[in-house]
């Protein structure tokens, strides 16, 4: 590859998609709340999520991620679904997913086991759990709707395909 113009060419593409892969692992960063349509909004603002949405699902889809470390393990997940089929789905069946995150304990009982706290004897040591029977309460309630998982008796963890969702959930609402 002698010829300038073809040098330049192959290296204007390889700085595009060094670029793209770049802005794929950059942080996310939040638009303002609008009630209008993202199209009237500032040039300025990086819509970078709603841009690649769009390019690929035109009809709609609802996405979310993202990357966090638990222990010392990181967690990386992504979803991706149409929007017009999950306006027309049963919402109920989520419902005692989305209960089991309703009460303030089963949040911090959550919140202590991403922090490493895994063991039962361990929580029950945590006067804001509640007493031992509340405290199993709370975590079969957790365990039944999947966001906590036994790794074996007394030992809980969240399953890392669940990571990502619960802090979307509290981020969502928290906006």
């Amino acid at each position: 590859m002698t010829d300038p113009d073809a040098r330049l060419a192959a290296l204007e593409t390889a700085v595009a998609n060094l670029t793209s892969r770049l802005d794929a692992l950059a942080p996310a960063q939040s638009a303002p709340a609008v009630d209008h349509p993202v199209e009237t909004m500032s040039d300025s603002l990086d819509l970078w999520l709603l841009d690649n949405l769009r390019s690929r699902m035109p009809d709609g889809a609802i996405s979310y991620g993202g990357i966090a470390t638990v222990g010392d393990e990181p967690v990386h997940w992504q979803w991706t679904v149409p929007s017009a089929p999950l306006l027309d789905e049963d919402w109920s069946q989520s419902a005692d997913r989305i209960a089991a995150l309703s009460h303030p304990v089963r949040l911090r009982l959550l919140q202590r086991v991403l922090h490493g706290t895994t063991k039962t004897a361990d929580l029950g040591d945590d006067p804001e759990l509640g007493t031992t029977g509340q405290l199993h309460h709370h975590l079969r309630t957790l365990v039944s709707a999947g966001w906590l998982q036994t790794r074996r008796r007394g030992h809980y963890h969240v399953p890392r395909e669940r990571v990502i969702p619960l802090l979307v959930v509290l981020t969502a609402a928290a906006a």
